[in-house]
């Protein structure tokens, strides 16, 4: 095997720990879902594991290493996902603005191409998992098992074949979801400043995170 059972599972649990904790993926997903349908989430999801997939090939290739190590490359990276999740989080707390929960009637319908490149943003436009994947991978490579990028890709392949099973349960199950807080309308309420909190401190968090040395 290129890659050995011990690294591949180490790894694996890791990468469903980290699917598992509420981001803006998770997030952007859920909502796009249940406002326009499991289609909709589908789609989503593929622009987001299509910039998953940039980042982990930009790894095995080292080009992360070095936007890491250019600190106008890393930058500009960052602030350009910290604005983003901040008008996402604006979105969902502006005056007259809806739950991403509740069920809409009035939903602009996005058109496929929208929907990949948006959930594609949401994923490539994290610096954070540049971060993770440089410096969570080398550490599961053996180079005494030669072909140090194939075992790059396997290993990557491998978190990205989790976090995409894991979200297409999201996406499956979000009309549920909705079901459930569509009979708890002050539910309703709370979660669209919850998800406005969250968005927004993902973004604070991100704007003043340190490029790694």
């Amino acid at each position: 095997m290129i890659v050995s059972p011990t690294a591949m599972a180490g790894l694996a649990l890791i990468a469903l720990g980290m699917v598992c904790t509420p981001g803006p993926n998770m997030v952007y997903l859920l909502s796009r879902s249940i406002l326009q349908g499991r289609l909709a989430g589908a789609i989503s999801l593929a622009g987001v594991l299509v910039g998953i997939l940039c980042y982990i090939l930009c790894t095995a290739l080292g080009l992360t290493a070095l936007m890491l190590a250019v600190p106008l490359a890393y930058e500009a990276v960052k602030w350009a996902g910290a604005l983003y999740l901040l008008w996402m989080a604006w979105n969902a707390v502006r005056p007259g603005a809806g739950s991403a929960l509740e069920p809409r009637s009035d939903l602009k319908v996005d058109r496929p191409a929208k929907l990949f490149a948006m959930g594609f943003l949401t994923a490539l436009l994290n610096p954070k998992i540049a971060v993770f994947y440089v410096s969570l991978l080398p550490q599961f490579i053996d180079p005494e098992r030669g072909h140090v990028l194939l075992q790059g890709l396997v290993l990557g392949g491998t978190q990205a074949a989790i976090s995409f099973g894991v979200n297409l349960m999201i996406v499956l199950a979000a009309g549920s979801i909705a079901a459930w807080f569509a009979a708890r309308p002050s539910w309703l309420r709370a979660q669209r400043w919850i998800m406005g909190s969250l968005l927004a401190g993902f973004a604070v968090r991100l704007a003043f995170d340190k490029r790694p040395v």
